[in-house]
């Protein structure tokens, strides 16, 4: 059953890149225009997608993470996002494995350690109070690192900014991810709402941070963050978006 869902799962994500790619493969409602950002070359349906999201944004997400907030205390809050950190540290720690950096792959297997002892399953950040901070790799990056392209930009239903590349390394981590491993009758369902939940408290307000045109806004940033998480903090010698 696990494994069934887990495969709905992937599918559902790859219908949504199929729908995409069909859908931007007819000019007549899709086409680019002349002066179209080549790295967005389905702008036309992008902003379609980007509207959804920022409707189910506005009246479900917002108002669900509003009530969390207000019920929630703020050492309860920091501990769900301790917990759901450390669980990305195995994936940290693969990638890093997976890119030849053995020092930060051994960092982050530390931090895991420690924390789910120590800290208590994740819920403190032993290891961040000792120096040893996370550093967030996943397998986008890594196909970056051996030199997948990035492809167009796309705007997935629900799970927003994105690239070609990225999308495709999404549903293996979905697949690979430790919430997803639990009996979704018993801890999947409610883990991956926490999960949702508390990723959309973290982004906090957006829209005191965006300027002018938000999908434009919202693509550089999403664009330029990953390359900058792809280098390794070294600036772009093509980086003209101011720090987001």
């Amino acid at each position: 059953m696990k494994g069934q869902l887990n495969v709905a799962r992937v599918g559902a994500l790859v219908l949504c890149l199929m729908t995409l790619a069909a859908c931007s493969s007819a000019p007549t409602r899709y086409s680019p225009s002349v002066d179209a950002d080549p790295k967005d070359p389905y702008e036309n349906f992008n902003r379609k997608i980007y509207s959804f999201n920022d409707t189910v944004d506005k009246t479900v997400l917002v108002p669900v993470v509003n009530v969390y907030e207000t019920l929630t205390p703020d050492i309860l809050e920091q501990g769900v996002s301790n917990f759901f950190a450390n669980l990305r540290d195995m994936g940290n720690f693969l990638n890093h494995s997976l890119q030849l950096k053995p020092k930060k792959a051994a960092n982050h297997l530390g931090r895991f350690i420690v924390n789910s002892t120590i800290g208590i399953g994740g819920l403190m950040d032993i290891a961040a109070q000792e120096g040893i901070y996370q550093e967030s790799e996943d397998l986008g990056q890594t196909l970056a690192y051996w030199g997948v392209g990035s492809g167009p930009y796309i705007v997935l239903p629900f799970f927003g900014p994105s690239t070609l590349r990225d999308a495709s390394a999404l549903a293996v981590n979905a697949v690979a991810s430790p919430v997803n491993q639990h009996d979704p009758t018993t801890g999947n369902l409610p883990l991956t709402t926490l999960e949702l939940i508390d990723l959309r408290h973290k982004l906090g307000n957006l829209g005191s941070l965006i300027k002018g045109d938000p999908y434009v806004f919202v693509r550089d940033a999403y664009l330029q963050r990953r390359e900058y998480m792809i280098n390794d903090g070294v600036p772009s010698e093509n980086d003209d978006f101011d720090d987001f």
